[in-house]
């Protein structure tokens, strides 16, 4: 059974050996990452690998993404502390409460209920108050707050939704994985006078995106 040192050990590591020796830079996201709680964004069952180099399923066929690629894709949305953030899947939360240290505030939709409270739970369980959660499809974004300085899509897609597109602020970004149901390449976008300009990070695996501009199942 690990402790609280043990844990706070292994995030040291992950920080370490899985983000800055792959080229992460962002020194107040390494800092963020080292501090968050991952292992409890995880089953029990799971906790003693929460901070190793690989996804780990959450239920409802949804999984955590590793480490790695949750500082990579919020590395490069370069978000500013007065910064509004939109999360298309929600998921465990973990993305969430490390975009919550990042920004100024964060809107997360999820279409499954059951992992959208119970990431809610556990926001309100560490005290993050910047995070509005949404139940719904998240092919659609969430209007009701556009624009977004920064969108970050944890599903992959066919093509990057329209809505998104447009719920995106002037000189805002966008990372989404884009291709077929069961690999992508990760790519990221920026709005430039109108226009999102796209240009392909690596190659990524990403549960898909379900919804109305995405997987219709």
């Amino acid at each position: 059974m690990f402790n609280k040192e043990d844990y706070k050990i292994l995030r040291e590591n992950m920080v370490e050996v899985q983000l800055k020796t792959r080229g992460i830079k962002d020194e107040k996201l390494l800092e963020v990452m080292g501090q968050i709680p991952r292992h409890l964004f995880v089953s029990e069952q799971q906790r003693s690998c929460a901070y190793e180099d690989f996804p780990l399923p959450i239920g409802e066929g949804q999984t955590i993404s590793q480490p790695y690629m949750v500082a990579l894709m919020t590395e490069l949305l370069r978000l500013k502390e007065h910064e509004k953030v939109l999360e298309i899947g929600t998921g465990s939360g973990y993305q969430t409460a490390v975009l919550s240290k990042t920004a100024k505030e964060v809107y997360t939709v999820e279409k499954i209920e059951s992992l959208a409270l119970k990431a809610e739970e556990m926001f309100k369980e560490l005290g993050y108050q910047n995070i509005k959660v949404k139940v719904g499809d998240g092919s659609e974004g969430w209007s009701e707050y556009a624009p977004y300085n920064g969108i970050i899509v944890t599903a992959g897609s066919p093509k990057i939704p329209e809505p998104l597109i447009k719920q995106l602020s002037e000189n805002g970004r966008i990372v989404i994985p884009i291709g077929g149901p069961f690999s992508q390449d990760l790519i990221l976008g920026e709005k430039i006078k109108g226009e999102l300009i796209t240009k392909t990070i690596c190659g990524c695996t990403f549960v898909p995106l379900i919804g109305k501009h995405g997987w219709d199942k």
